[in-house]
């Protein structure tokens, strides 16, 4: 019969939980500083620990680096082996660890002291010399770990905790937004969640520009050629005016044969629903969805007069299945 292992599971997330409860507690002003220190930081910011907080370490480097801290991971035992000539005076170093003791830390401790390079701590004991050595302490609690009490779980489920919480701070200090992170993650699902507008659209020469006081035989000639489903109608100055699709074209036709001689401004969509070029693909789709239409004008900053793009539905749905 298989042993359910549930209860465990429940215990060890449990003991997480509460460390995690208690780290709040443990969150002073000495977190601003280390925020400032970070986001004002003119290299890099170096993060090292030994063990598993050194897989912490890396982890958060890849974190900081991705939301626009330039960040790099380094071995604590590798520093004492001319891993530290990585190390400048204008970088910021965080070192993280449980006990703050740890041999392999010294070397790196006594290099940022020296060469008076900021060193952020991120530890449990206020008596070690890594808190002792640090310009900027983050004390931690000293919580319980699961596994006969010692293998490195909920200490490690904190510390990542509060990096995570540093790195986002330093993300918002730095009015890193949206866009930004889009430029660091051009691939995979993210990049689908952050596609916009201009991503996707048909620019230039492919526009179906018409002047408005073009004539409807014109405008369907422009609509067979560029296959959109739509013109784009202008008035003399380019700006736009108004929208006509292939829909609106066949309820004139049947109508009266006549009309093709009639100008488009007479029966276009006047004030086409238009975005701005950075707008988010899945918030265009959301506008088509309500306004029940199927592409819409794409304009750049606060020219919603000036069309640069037609972002058309079945390129989101195109994108979405890539």
């Amino acid at each position: 019969m298989k042993k359910n292992f549930i209860n465990i599971a429940k215990n060890v997330i449990d003991l997480e939980i509460k460390g995690l409860i208690k780290l709040k507690k443990f969150i002073t002003p000495s977190f601003n500083n280390a925020v400032h220190a970070i986001a004002n930081c003119q290299s890099k910011v170096i993060l090292a620990g030994v063990g598993k907080s050194g897989l912490i370490a890396s982890k958060l480097a890849a974190t900081f680096s991705s939301v626009g801290t330039p960040s790099f991971h380094i071995s604590a035992s590798d520093c004492s082996h001319g891993d530290l000539g990585g190390i400048t005076k204008k970088d910021v170093v965080i070192l993280i660890s449980n006990s703050g003791n740890s041999e392999e830390l010294k070397n790196i401790i006594k290099f940022t002291n020296r060469h008076k390079v900021k060193l952020i701590c991120i530890v449990s004991k206020k008596n070690s010399i890594l808190y002792k050595a640090s310009d900027i302490r983050l004390l931690i609690p000293d919580s319980q770990e699961a596994g006969f009490g010692i293998v490195p779980t909920t200490s490690t489920a904190i510390q990542l905790s509060i990096g995570d919480a540093l790195a986002i701070a330093a993300m918002q200090y730095k009015k890193f937004g949206k866009l930004d992170f889009k430029k660091f993650h051009p691939a995979g699902s993210i990049s689908n969640k952050l596609k916009t507008a201009e991503d996707l659209m048909t620019t230039k020469v492919k526009i179906p520009f018409i002047n408005e006081n073009d004539t409807i035989k014109n405008g369907l000639k422009v609509l067979n050629n560029k296959k959109l489903g739509v013109v784009i109608a202008r008035n003399n100055k380019k700006m736009t005016t108004g929208i006509f699709t292939d829909g609106d074209i066949k309820r004139i036709i049947q109508k009266n044969n006549e009309i093709l001689k009639k100008r488009i401004k007479f029966f276009m969509t006047k004030n086409p629903i238009s975005i701005e070029k950075d707008t988010l693909v899945e918030k265009a789709l959301n506008i088509m969805n309500e306004r029940k239409i199927t592409c819409l004008c794409v304009y750049k900053k606060d020219n919603n007069k000036k069309t640069i793009g037609i972002l058309h539905i079945h390129q989101i749905l195109e994108s979405n299945t890539n």
